[in-house]
């Protein structure tokens, strides 16, 4: 033991040499960390560099009847310790306890002791990580965000890094330097139950705003991350989900979709310095990602440039063997793994697999250039984290922990976001004065409006944390008052048993409630899920809320409708009888106050839909559909036409006030090769009130070699204007903006005609000649 502290010693006082310099050079310093890389790295053994890429989750250290059920507070197994760090050598743990925040002073005290254990058995510090991805997911007393999908109705990246830089606060707070998020996967399927974890389904709207949580989450685009921030982890590479609707099933893609879509999204927040990635759970054309080297080595580090660590998700090497059948055996899929690119497995539970990858290396399987490799990223990320030198952090030295200022911001992001789809006769905003009837499953649940990844896996725990905050039905009643407020649920979740469920069905005193009022205040949605348990077999709303949504519009009562959903859950069967709709996503816990803040005209909306909303399960489609999914209407039994599928638009988002459009002027009516455009387009705020407004530019290749999206999303900018101001908002184009991947799979921008478009102004611009950005794809998938 008094060695391995001798060897933490001197790795700590050379370095500390090394940091002095850091703000003056940052290359120098990059330069002098890999030397210090190199240097802790010949001091290893080989059992010491495979602990360091072997990651427990915190229940197999921990007292307690079982990895899940551990006893509380956290006790720490000294047996357990002695196996994890003396015999593995550990280098890495995640994950809470009993599914359950902590407090920072928890979090203190238990990472305090792991990294005691750590740095006396192996000489290194531990890397600490957690999903902290709308805030501090796991540390009670924290500050929750709106949810990602929130996020990207924002569609303003300097309030995502904003975000992002308050999150890492806090989770340094906690003692936690790693978080995986942000999530660069697109929202591309409905069905999906990560939707909401993700920005939506646009490229260039997930593009930048991860790049604006990674700045946020690490620093402006730093080599070494101070103890505000946090390293960030993009989650799920590559293309998960996309297109199943099922969580970790396997996709069949073609190289030129997975590259100009999938992994585009991730490009941007790579180039921002994003530390490390997690890979995809699922398959790709046959192949587990986890043991495919075309995307870990090829793409992600040959053609994409990604220097970061790469970390597996939860057990993911063992389903190589036990779910996908493509290892013959536990320890051939360790092979596979390693030998394909990961540098660290999130275990979480067995050590299995520190044996299995020294019996590999001593074997010839796994070469020890590999091993060399995948540790010298994780000694490089713990050495630019500081962690050497400060493996420990205190709540302490982070006065604004859950403090007054990280709430306005969570609230500014939840008013941000929630997006007014539909507004017959500008019913909304309501006067304070009129008397609601608040009513659905959703109407009086912290839970539903924070969704999963709170306080717990699947958020079932939030009501536990959440007293002190507003449902919705608290926030109205706060604003117009008890006394014009009638609240009965007529339907409700099963929180106790199986959270779809629905219980204590009562239409009937809800239609009877709404004979008193001026309006009724309709909330339905969804409850809790993540990940796989959040799976469905029917894309439509539930038949309970279906009928409640029937039944009350019967009443001639305006209804307006309050969707709290993590998905666009189908309301076709009723929607149209509605007199407004809003969206509220998942909002986190100033949802609530936020939505009153709106509904009464306090505050005039200004989120955007991420997404395109389906109107029928049959009906999926994306804003950036292909010209053959327009069809003409086809007369039959069903009297198809495509054109009525789509229930609200990418981007549709309603304001109090009305925003004109002119001027659409572009510097050049022709694009060169080397060249750029600029396109100015002025935004007038012909209302009465404040407003922001989203201003987007799209572009249509009228046609390409390979059949052109109907139309691509090429830059947004979200702008304030008071009443009868007027702003000019400029949009530079390169060809590099009209590019796809050909049949060579290739990226080009191809000679010839496009359309620009801005609100309903539009103008054609040509490009010159065709230009070729990089060499044809090399992957074999």
């Amino acid at each position: 033991m008094l060695k391995k502290l001798t060897i933490f010693l001197t790795i700590l006082i050379t370095f500390a040499g090394i940091n002095s310099c850091r703000t003056k050079n940052q290359s120098n310093s990059m330069d002098k960390t890999d030397q210090k890389v190199k240097e802790i790295l010949a001091t290893l053994t080989l059992e010491q560099k495979v602990g360091q890429m072997t990651q427990l989750t915190l229940g197999a250290l921990s007292v307690g009847k079982s990895h899940d059920k551990a006893s509380l507070p956290i006790t720490l197994d000294p047996v357990k310790l002695d196996s994890a760090f003396k015999i593995c050598k550990l280098g890495s743990v995640l994950n809470t306890v009993n599914n359950q925040a902590q407090t920072p002073q928890e979090w203190n005290r238990i990472i305090d002791q792991l990294q005691k254990v750590a740095i006396a058995e192996t000489g290194i510090p531990l890397l600490y990580g957690v999903d902290a991805i709308h805030g501090t997911t796991y540390t009670a007393g924290g500050t929750l965000f709106p949810q990602q999908i929130n996020q990207g109705a924002t569609f303003n990246p300097q309030l995502v890094k904003r975000l992002n830089r308050m999150t890492a606060y806090e989770m340094r707070a906690s003692g936690i330097p790693w978080n995986f998020a942000p999530v660069q996967d697109l929202g591309r399927d409905p069905r999906d139950p990560r939707f909401w974890e993700t920005y939506g389904e646009d490229i260039l709207v997930c593009r930048t705003l991860g790049e604006a949580a990674v700045i946020g989450m690490q620093g402006e685009h730093v080599v070494d991350i101070d103890k505000y921030h946090a390293a960030a982890c993009l989650k799920h590479f590559l293309a998960y989900n996309s297109n199943s609707g099922k969580d970790r099933n396997p996709l069949e893609i073609s190289i030129r979709e997975l590259k100009e879509r999938h992994a585009a999204s991730f490009q941007a927040a790579m180039d921002a310095g994003a530390k490390t990635i997690m890979i995809n759970s699922g398959l790709i054309n046959g192949i587990p990602v986890h043991a495919s080297y075309d995307i870990l080595t090829q793409l992600a580090r040959n053609e994409m440039g990604f220097e970061g660590m790469i970390v597996t998700d939860w057990a993911d090497i063992d389903n190589l063997y036990k779910r996908d059948k493509f290892a013959s055996s536990p320890k051939e899929a360790v092979k596979l793994a390693i030998n394909a690119g990961i540098d660290m497995s999130m275990v979480p539970y067995s050590m299995k697999f520190c044996e299995y990858l020294i019996q590999l290396v001593n074997e010839g399987e796994v070469p020890m250039s590999r091993i060399d490799d995948a540790v010298s990223r994780i000694l490089k990320l713990k050495l630019e984290l500081g962690l050497f030198e400060h493996p420990t952090t205190s709540y302490k030295d982070y006065p604004d922990f859950g403090s007054k200022k990280h709430e306005q911001l969570s609230m500014e992001a939840a008013l941000e976001s929630i997006t007014v789809l539909e507004n017959i006769d500008q019913i909304l905003p309501l006067k304070k004065t009129a008397k609601v009837l608040v009513t659905g499953p959703n109407a009086n649940s912290m839970r539903t409006m924070n969704g999963g990844w709170s306080y717990s896996w699947q958020g079932e725990k939030v009501e536990k944390f959440t007293q002190h905050y507003n449902t919705f039905l608290e926030a109205i009643q706060n604003k117009i008052g008890k006394k014009n407020v009638v609240f009965t649920e007529g339907v409700s979740y099963d929180m106790q048993g199986k959270y779809y469920e629905e219980i204590n069905i009562d239409i009937a005193s809800a239609v009877k409630a709404a004979k008193g009022v001026d309006y009724i205040l309709l909330f339905l949605g969804e409850n809790t899920y993540c990940e796989k348990p959040g799976d469905l077999h029917d894309l439509y709303i539930s038949e309970n809320q279906t009928q409640l949504a029937l039944e009350l519009a019967k009443t001639g009562k305006p209804v307006v409708l309050i969707l709290n959903e993590g998905r666009p859950r189908l309301i076709s069967k009723f929607e149209q009888k509605m007199a407004a709709v809003v969206q509220t996503y998942l909002p986190s816990n100033f949802g609530g106050d936020a939505l009153a803040e709106i509904l009464f005209g306090d505050v005039n909306p200004c989120g955007k839909l991420p997404y395109t909303y389906p109107m029928f399960p049959n009906s999926l489609i994306t804003y950036d559909y292909k010209p053959a999914e327009k069809q003409e209407k086809m007369e039959g039994l069903y009297d198809y036409e495509s054109d009525v599928a789509i229930q609200y638009e990418f981007g549709r988002g309603l304001s109090y006030t009305t925003f004109e459009y002119s001027n659409l002027t572009l510097s050049s009516s022709e694009l060169s090769p080397e060249g750029s455009v600029k396109v100015t387009v002025n935004v007038q705020n012909t209302g009465s009130r404040f407003g922001k407004e989203v201003v987007m530019l799209f572009s249509s290749d009228l046609y390409a070699s390979i059949s052109p999206d109907n139309q691509r999303l090429r830059g947004f900018e979200k702008i304030s204007l008071e009443p009868g101001e007027t702003k000019t908002v400029t949009f530079e184009l390169t060809p590099r903006h009209l590019s796809f991947y050909n049949q060579q799979n290739q990226l080009v921008a191809e000679q010839g005609e496009f359309v620009l478009r801005v609100g309903d102004l539009k103008q054609k611009i040509i490009l010159k000649e065709t230009v070729a950005f990089d060499e044809p794809s090399k992957l074999n998938l």
